[in-house]
């Protein structure tokens, strides 16, 4: 035990984790993940408002009102 080696208790798992599997670290990718994904979806999104802006304008409001 004294030239580096753990000692018998750091081999044992803590009380809260099943396995390896960590809890705060997977909500931690899965936010990042989730984050990775808005923010693609916006960046396609942004890209066709770049491409063709006129396809976000309704149609109705370039027609002319009659006025009566």
């Amino acid at each position: 035990f004294c030239r580096g080696q753990p000692s018998p208790g750091a081999l044992v798992a803590p009380a809260g984790s099943v396995g390896s599997f960590d809890v705060d670290k997977g909500f931690a990718v899965a936010f990042v993940a989730l984050m990775g994904l808005f923010l693609l979806a916006m960046m396609v999104r942004c890209a066709k408002l770049i491409v063709d802006p006129y396809s976000a304008i309704p149609t109705s409001t370039w027609e002319e009102e009659q006025i009566n």
